[in-house]
């Protein structure tokens, strides 16, 4: 009697690891109140507007969202330095681009979780979801070249590849053989920059 309960119970554990997570990030504290009062707020949240289980698309491996959050706390510290220095050093004059990017995740938890995790680096936001072709399209700063188009879109694949193995079911090689390069169209490098040069997407 109790085992449809408790098969409902974890279906929601993916949601509320998420909501903690997220509450965490934008505290940018890991302090003890920060943390249980996210984990409260996420359990609350879940519990007052309840969403249907996940477990039947989404399998948790808690050892790989933990990885997820220490390449995040990594990816916000580094990001938060060099967007920084771009700032002190050329001001308005920064560059940045318009980079469309492939994406492994195929379900609407997973292109989430990618697009929020992209979006609390400094440097890059998502400006726009193709939720049907798995793309996302990241406004980007310092782009300079190709060579920084294509580490921004590493970035982002590999936050992507990071969500897939945590809570994804898809694979690499499903998700490279549909989008092929995940190269923008209007250039060889999927480039669209700012500043003297129009964006093409």
């Amino acid at each position: 009697m109790r085992r449809p309960g408790r098969r409902i119970a974890a279906g929601h554990l993916p949601t509320v690891g998420w909501l903690w997570l997220l509450w965490v990030m934008l505290w940018g504290s890991y302090s003890v109140p920060v943390v249980v009062s996210g984990l409260a707020v996420a359990a609350g949240v879940v519990v007052l507007f309840p969403l249907p289980p996940l477990t039947s698309r989404v399998k948790w491996r808690p050892l790989r969202v933990l990885l997820i959050i220490g390449h995040t706390v990594v990816d916000v510290l580094a990001s938060a330095v060099a967007v920084g220095w771009e700032a002190v050093r050329h001001g308005p004059k920064t560059s940045a681009a318009l980079i469309r990017v492939p994406l492994r995740a195929d379900t609407d938890l997973t292109v989430t979780a990618v697009a929020n995790l992209t979006t609390l680096t400094p440097g890059t936001l998502v400006l726009e979801i193709d939720r049907r072709e798995r793309l996302l399209y990241v406004h980007a700063l310092p782009v300079r070249d190709d060579q920084g188009v294509e580490h921004r879109r590493r970035e982002v694949r590999a936050a992507d590849g990071r969500v897939v193995a945590a809570l994804g079911r898809g694979s690499a090689t499903e998700g490279d053989t549909r989008h092929g390069r995940g190269r923008h169209g209007g250039g060889p490098n999927g480039r669209g920059r700012h500043g003297g040069e129009d964006d093409d997407r």
